[in-house]
Parts: C-alpha cells; structure tokens; sequence
C-alpha cells in the first residue's frame, strides 16, 4: 500500500493502522501488527529494501493485539466513533448489577418510577426559550436516553453538565405517549478508560 499510494505520509498510514484500516492487507494479523509493519514501510528507504523489509521470512508478532478498551480509546481518538460495539455494551453487565437501565430498559418503565441510567453524552441543548432547562442526550447500545436537567440541578452540577463525556442520571422517570425522559436529580460522571467521544453542543 505505501508503495501503490506514495501520497500517504508516515502519520496517515499511523493513523489508518490505529483505527483498523488496514487490517485487510494481507499478512496483517491485528492493528498493532499493522503499526508495525508500517514504521518498515516509513522508513527514508528506498522500494526494494521496504520490499525485502515486509517480505522478512520471521513472521514472529513483537506487538500485542490491542485490548478492546484500547481499540475503543484508538477509534474514538482517529475518527470520532467505532464500527464495533458501542462502549456501553461492555460495562452493561456491570451496569445491571447495580440497577443502572439502558435506553431501552426504560421504554417498559411506568411513568413517575425512580430510575437510574447511563450513557455516551451525544448532544446538550440550552433552548433560549426553555426558562434555563437544558437537555441532554445519551447513547447506548440500545439507542437514545433524553434528559431533562433543571436549572437548580444544573447549578449543583454545572461542571458534570458540561463535561462529561459518559453520565450516571438518576431521577424520576416521565414516559408519556411513548415520550420517554428522565427528569435528573443527581448526575455523577461515569469513567470509561479514556474514551474521548465528541457532543453536539449548544449552550
């Protein structure tokens, strides 16, 4: 590939092997073994020894195959989402066993319960005319949890509104017409080993 397409400089193809891109090619057994194979293939060379270089008869691996936090951290960081599973599908177990209900968890839940649920913050609106309200948005494996945060809570936890990439919201439950949100009581941020996922913000 660094043959056929001399366009792509040493980051790009970095940047490529990080995300799973060229895990196609051929001989390239996991992302970690396409980093490198790609610093062979960056090296002030020229074609032949690159050639002889990937054509090395020790097919040994020096590096690990990426664990999947570390896949997640490497699409999130290259391109701003991942085509596995969604990172809360990894800590659901987890979440379950502490009460904490996925999107689709609070479609059967009856209107005015007390809930707790978590998710990837997708979107934060402030509407000019909501009187301060602010709205939220979080992803999950299982599709879309809508928050709806007072402008009393959102006081208490301005920072945790505003910053946090993955969320714990805990409050009454409002499911009318097939509307589901939960107005917050308590927000608490939720680590998810350095994902860094991007939100469509409007304040």
């Amino acid at each position: 590939m660094a043959l056929r397409v001399p366009e792509l400089n040493r980051k790009e193809l970095t940047l490529l092997a990080r995300i799973g891109a060229l895990n196609w090619v051929d001989d390239i057994a996991h992302r970690r073994d396409a980093l490198w194979q790609v610093e062979w293939a960056g090296r002030p060379e020229g074609p032949l020894l690159i050639q002889k270089n990937l054509r090395e008869d020790d097919r040994s691996l020096p590096l690990d195959q990426m664990t999947v936090e570390e896949r997640l951290v490497a699409d999130y960081a290259g391109t701003g989402l991942t085509v596995g599973k969604h990172p809360m599908h990894y800590r659901r177990a987890e979440l379950r066993s502490q009460g904490i209900l996925s999107s689709e968890d609070l479609r059967h839940c009856r209107n005015g319960v007390f809930v707790r649920a978590a998710g990837c913050v997708i979107a934060r609106q402030r509407p000019g005319t909501a009187k301060g309200f602010i709205f939220i948005s979080m992803e999950d494996e299982t599709g879309i949890a809508n928050v709806i945060v007072t402008p009393d809570v959102y006081e208490q936890n301005r920072l945790v509104v505003t910053r946090s990439k993955f969320l714990l919201v805990e409050g009454a439950l409002q499911n009318q017409d097939g509307v589901i949100h939960v107005k917050a009581a308590r927000l608490t941020p939720l680590a998810h080993a350095g994902v860094e996922t991007q939100s469509h913000d409007f304040h």
